[in-house]
């Protein structure tokens, strides 16, 4: 049995009709970004998160980026994230002229350390970003008073929480402001790439909104410096038709996560750990695993597909150097990246396949 990281195909085929139909009504009237689909979208959208407004843009990183420019976030300012995260969300900071400062993460969740964050608060600090990294939001309540207190701006990372709850508020709702990623492998995804804002404050909406479409909202009149980072109409026809399932998916998703973590009770393997206040939508199943290496090996011969989210923490990336991080500055983050693997997990994924890759997993660490 083959059995990959990830079927993009499986979750395509029902709705392929839907999609199909979409796009030909756009291809018919040729209006192909910023039209009917992209602005019922932002709507819908918004309207899921518990957010007043939604803005599509072209990507989870344009996401972070126009939110840190239409808050004035920028040279001279830093702002407090994680360094185990995808690049973009440092590249983003960057990007908006500002200066990242990394914290460590919780070793069971592997998210930020809230706990840590106050002791890198300067007076050059302008906003806190947290990272709801594999489907799980942070520890929010706590954030937002030591931001209240310092009075900084919280953006979430919500690239990888489409439906994510912490205290039943959805990831979206939760900070002054939050950047999705619709990246096709993501729990609401496009066919290609996109992005989303979701945000209840007018100010954020109004400039963010201008931003992304090179800083203006008339045509050829431009108030701000911005970009192109316009959400097309052929994606939001494909994020629309996936959108009412998304529920349904993240169900699929927790109900598989949990047949995993029963599967691997007692393995070194070590299954994710679930806030109790929070609903996990598993946009990644990750374990820490002893050998990670060999079991990953072991586990492609087998053909079994899996992934490492993400082997190299940020801070000690090469395009990273200029900002003096080294090694030994979060030791939780640098021994996870060494025991983390992401194993199969999609909505359409069997239990089947499950058992399977739960009994590999255990014949390796009985075997070897």
């Amino acid at each position: 049995m083959t059995i990959p990281l990830v079927d993009l195909h499986a979750q395509y085929l029902p709705l392929k009709d839907e999609i199909i139909s979409g796009m030909e009504k756009v291809f018919e009237s040729m209006h192909l970004f910023l039209g009917e689909n992209v602005q019922a979208l932002e709507k819908e959208f918004a309207e899921f998160c518990g957010a007043k407004y939604g803005i599509g843009v072209s990507d989870g990183t344009a996401a972070l980026q126009t939110i840190l420019r239409a808050m004035d976030i920028g040279p001279g300012d830093e702002v407090i994230t994680v360094s185990h995260t995808f690049i973009a969300t440092a590249e983003a900071i960057i990007l908006a002229g500002a200066t990242p400062v990394f914290v460590d993460v919780v070793s069971d969740t592997c998210l930020m350390d809230v706990s840590k964050v106050e002791e890198k608060i300067t007076p050059r600090t302008k906003a806190i970003l947290p990272v709801h990294l594999y489907g799980q939001t942070v520890e929010m309540d706590p954030l937002l008073t030591i931001a209240a207190r310092h009075n900084l701006k919280v953006i979430e990372d919500a690239c990888q929480a489409h439906g994510a709850t912490y205290k039943g508020c959805r990831a979206g709702s939760l900070g002054d402001a939050a950047g999705f990623s619709f990246y096709y492998s993501k729990n609401l995804g496009a066919l290609g790439e996109g992005g989303f804002i979701a945000t209840s404050d007018p100010e954020i909406y109004r400039k963010a909104r201008m931003i992304r479409d090179h800083g203006s909202d008339r045509r050829y009149y431009h108030d701000l410096i911005g970009y192109n980072g316009r959400l097309d109409e052929i994606q939001a026809v494909v994020l629309r038709a996936k959108l009412p399932h998304l529920m349904e998916y993240n169900q699929l998703r927790r109900q598989h996560a949990q047949l995993y973590t029963g599967l691997l009770a007692g393995s070194p393997a070590k299954s994710p750990v679930e806030h109790p206040e929070n609903q996990h939508i598993y946009h990644m199943y990750v374990v820490q695993a002893p050998r990670r290496d060999e079991l990953q090996a072991w586990l492609k011969e087998r053909g079994i597909g899996t992934g490492i989210h993400y082997p190299v923490p940020i801070h000690l990336q090469n395009s990273m150097k200029n900002f003096g991080w080294k090694k030994g500055d979060l030791p939780v983050t640098e021994r996870i990246v060494d025991q983390i693997l992401s194993l199969p997990l999609y909505p359409e994924i069997t239990d089947e396949a499950i058992q399977t890759v739960a009994g590999c997993i255990k014949e390796f660490y009985k075997s070897t």
